[in-house]
Formats: structure tokens, sequence, C-alpha cells
């Protein structure tokens, strides 16, 4: 999945596949983790959050189920 680089202490990059709804995030630490059954909205309101991590945290890390796949 491509990810595009993101203004954030936190997130390094976000990808999203909006055909399977599939949330990519990796963090500058180096982990990734894919969300699953992330709504477009979702994928949208966090690229364009003031705050990328404050965002994140509230709102997906823990609502979605999740892999960590690095």
């Amino acid at each position: 999945m491509n990810r595009q680089r993101v203004s954030s202490s936190s997130i390094k990059s976000v990808g999203y596949n909006p055909d399977a709804e599939i949330l990519e995030v990796e963090f500058h630490n180096g982990g990734v983790y894919q969300y699953f059954d992330v709504p477009t909205r979702t994928h949208e309101d966090l690229i364009n959050a003031f705050s990328k991590g404050k965002y994140y945290t509230v709102y997906i890390k823990d609502a979605y189920l999740y892999r960590r796949i690095k």
C-alpha cells in the first residue's frame, strides 16, 4: 500500500485502501499497523487533522481491529 508522509511528531505516513477500507499507519518509531473497516471519512479526517497523533489516539487506536505488520 502506498503511504503519504504527514506532518506529525508521532505518525510518519498514512495509507488507505478505500475498496478494502484498510487504513495503514506508519509511526516514527518504525511500527506499521493496518486498521480494518475504516470509513473513508475517518481517513480524510485523520489526514486533515491539526494534530494527527491526537486524532489517531481518540478516534482510531482503540476503535478498529488492527494488526501490526512491521
